[in-house]
């Protein structure tokens, strides 16, 4: 079993024994959104560390946009509780990249790029930019600040 799924399940429990009815509810959420990864497609199979940060990543990408449309609604309770769960899940991701460090990693792939195919970086590597960077931030920084970034760079 993966271990952040392990680490997850662990604290389920504690959430259970503790009775904290909110941890125990999204706990409950993230880990049937790993199982319905699990076994999706045409076999069922046991999901890495990194497919579980990549499930429980979209699933706080949810959060965050539910909680926009609440707000815009005018309902701040519930998108209060959307950002509360949003926070919860967002303890078992690793550490996001804070902007320099971001930049420095862009910059990098940037020069790689456009070292390997002797052109001036453009548009037109925007693609081999995206794949060196996001081989190399791996979860720790979300897709479209990333594209922004690269997108920026490359102008």
């Amino acid at each position: 079993m993966a271990e952040l799924k392990a680490r997850m399940r662990a604290d389920l429990t504690t959430a259970m024994k503790a009775r904290d009815s909110v941890r125990t509810g999204v706990l409950r959420m993230a880990l049937a959104a790993v199982g319905t990864e699990e076994v999706a497609g045409a076999t069922a199979r046991e999901l890495s560390d990194d497919e579980v940060v990549r499930v429980l990543t979209r699933e706080v990408r949810k959060r965050r946009e539910a909680a926009e449309a609440f707000q815009g609604a005018g309902r701040a309770e519930q998108a209060s509780a959307e950002l509360a769960e949003a926070d919860l899940i967002s303890a078992y991701l690793p550490k996001q990249l804070d902007e320099a460090e971001l930049t420095a990693i862009v910059d990098k792939a940037v020069a790689a790029v456009a070292e390997q195919t002797g052109a001036q970086p453009g548009q037109r590597q925007m693609g081999l930019v995206m794949k060196a960077v996001n081989a190399e931030v791996a979860g720790r920084a979300e897709g479209a600040r990333v594209a922004a970034l690269v997108k920026a760079r490359l102008a």
